[in-house]
């Protein structure tokens, strides 16, 4: 997994790209010379039982049709829109093609123009038929124009039910279909791309941390492309050009699951359930229609579930505007930053919508509102998410350290100080060598807090864990075992002559100033040592458990013995020798042997 300075240079640095890459494309598709918005120069007549021929339509009168003042919208129904294209002499030498934009919202194309010994030609396109059967299979209904040289009356049959129907339609040459083509295929194509990566970064999220959150986001994800595809038409120019069926289907079918995928992602990554059972209930109650709805509107295919469709949009737009907010305002920290996650796509989606609803004519904005909002909103949301993984990885982390660590200085507790011991006992046993044991006390931490106060005391603690750790390697284990007390574990082998230079390091360390604790307060340590393990054999692990309680036992009594010998801070135990008590004339804590070996530093 890279890191997350990596992860979100890589993201903003694709959205610039995708940015650029965006203005580039539409300026460059707006730069054909040879393009010809042809909309207006037409006249059209709605034929309200679509059964109406070619041939009836041409020999219609004149003041039948009537002229495209603007680019409008036409819900018909059960109706079909004939359109009359007059069409200007164009250079010969060129071939030449009319696009009508929108495949989305076509069920039907039909292009009629007159050979030249008289009937018509015709060419077929729309989301009802297979794209491998239209006459130019492309993303778009395109139709070839034959003979240029001569001004020309074409025709043009549309039907789409039940999403109104807003024609346009364009007048291109070779050169500039096939720019428009590449520019288009490039761009989608940079987006699919982008979009699978940051699937994939999604599911990898999802496996490291556990959340479902990333297994919504995902879907959501997954959603939101195919939703781009069908959309489009690259769909079934490349990815279902025999399934005309599906082809249809796909736009409304992908916008539903988008948006109940989407409430879906709000509910787990805000988590309802934890401030209002009711309302998560209902979020997803709302994600489960958005999944189940598309059945009910293939089979209906009329105004009244197309209506629904819409309002479903719309209303799933201010639901997770909503949800985020509340949440936000109920204490979820990344709450708000998911409204502001959502606002691209949520901006760029009233355009689309309003198209479908016949309110807004058919344009560029329409078309791929919907994609630059997602292409910069996709990597957002992970970014957030990535964080509030983060954050409660970390959180996650930190109440599993509380059981095997000290609150206040970090360490581990005695436990597991002991399960080490024991281990380091029996490697040490094994391979003939041995392993250090020393216990450390910070001597002047009482002196500390009542000059300086208890928050003084605290971090002179702290102060000191910190240090005696940074005299020992990685291996080695440092734990507190009263409040003043540490117990240094150090890994084999080791050398009587090694653990005395440690142990004047550990008592220099603490005489060293330190910035937290105020004035010219230094730590004073007074600390004893010894080798284990002892040279006996011990066979079972409740023996062994027993040796490094008996070990650890022995070392308090050895300081506490030591503390009535102020000019002394180091003691360094005998190894399988008990403690003198002829130190503090207690009988029965030791033999006469123990004594301070040579090299004890003086406090």
């Amino acid at each position: 997994m890279p890191p997350a300075s990596a992860l979100h240079r890589l993201l903003a640095r694709t959205v610039l790209l995708l940015a650029l890459a965006f203005v580039a494309w539409h300026g460059g598709a707006q730069a054909s010379s040879g393009e010809q918005d042809v909309t207006l120069r037409a006249h059209y007549w709605v034929d309200p039982t679509g059964e109406a021929g070619i041939d009836t339509v041409a020999q219609a009168p004149a003041a039948q049709f009537q002229p495209m003042a603007g680019h409008r919208t036409f819900k018909l129904g059960d109706a079909a829109l004939w359109m009359r294209l007059d069409l200007p002499a164009m250079d010969p030498a060129q071939r030449w093609f009319l696009m009508l934009d929108s495949s989305a919202f076509t069920d039907h194309a039909s292009f009629f123009q007159p050979r030249p010994g008289g009937g018509w030609q015709e060419q077929r396109a729309g989301d009802h038929l297979a794209v491998s059967r239209w006459s130019i299979p492309d993303r778009s209904p395109v139709f070839a124009l034959d003979d240029t040289s001569a001004p020309l009356s074409v025709w043009l049959r549309l039907d789409n039910k039940p999403a109104p129907l807003s024609p346009r339609t364009t007048l291109l040459s070779a050169a500039d279909l096939q720019q428009k083509r590449s520019w288009t295929h490039l761009l989608v194509g940079v987006y699919l791309g982008f979009g699978l990566l940051v699937l994939f970064l999604g599911w990898v999220h999802a496996r490291l941390y556990g959340d479902r959150a990333f297994v919504a986001y995902v879907v959501y994800v997954s959603c939101m492309l195919g939703f781009q595809v069908a959309f489009t038409g690259i769909g079934g120019q490349f990815f279902w050009p025999d399934w005309a069926w599906w082809n249809s289907a796909a736009p409304a079918v992908f916008m539903l699951w988008l948006t109940g995928s989407g409430i879906w992602f709000v509910r787990e990554v805000c988590a309802i359930s934890r401030y209002h059972r009711g309302l998560d209930r209902f979020a997803l109650a709302w994600s489960v229609f958005g999944l189940l709805y598309p059945v009910a509107y293939l089979t209906l295919q009329n105004a009244a579930a197309l209506a629904v469709l819409n309002l479903y949009g719309l209303l799933s737009v201010l639901l997770s505007i909503g949800l985020c907010l509340w949440a936000w305002r109920q204490g979820e920290r990344y709450a708000g930053w998911m409204a502001l996650g959502f606002l691209p796509v949520h901006l760029g989606y009233p355009f689309p919508a309003l198209r479908a609803a016949g309110v807004l004519p058919d344009s560029w904005g329409a078309q791929y509102a919907v994609l630059i909002g997602s292409a910069i909103e996709i990597p957002l949301l992970l970014y957030i998410l990535h964080r509030r993984a983060q954050h409660f990885s970390e959180n996650r982390a930190r109440l599993r350290a509380l059981d095997s660590t000290d609150p206040l200085t970090g360490l581990t507790i005695v436990p597991v100080l002991e399960l080490r011991l024991r281990d380091a006992i029996r490697r040490a046993r094994r391979y003939g060598h041995h392993c250090a044991l020393l216990l450390v006390e910070l001597s002047n931490h009482a002196d500390l807090r009542l000059r300086l106060g208890q928050d003084a005391g605290d971090r002179a603690l702290v102060l000191a864990a910190a240090r005696l750790t940074r005299v020992v390697r990685d291996v080695d284990t440092v734990c507190r075992v009263t409040d003043t007390r540490f117990a240094i574990l150090v890994e084999g082998p080791q050398r009587p002559e090694h653990l005395k230079l440690l142990a004047q390091h550990i008592v220099a360390k603490g005489l060293e100033p330190a910035s937290i604790l105020p004035g010219d307060a230094t730590l004073r340590f007074r600390l004893v040592s010894t080798l284990l393990p002892v040279d006996r054999e011990i066979a079972a692990e409740e023996e062994e458990r027993v040796e490094a309680r008996r070990a650890l036992q022995r070392m308090h009594r050895a300081l506490d013995q030591l503390a009535d010998e102020p000019r002394k801070a180091v003691w360094h135990l005998p190894r399988e020798q008990p403690v003198n008590p002829a130190l503090t004339g207690t009988p029965g804590q030791g033999g006469a042997d123990a004594q301070p070996l040579p090299g004890a530093v003086p406090r």
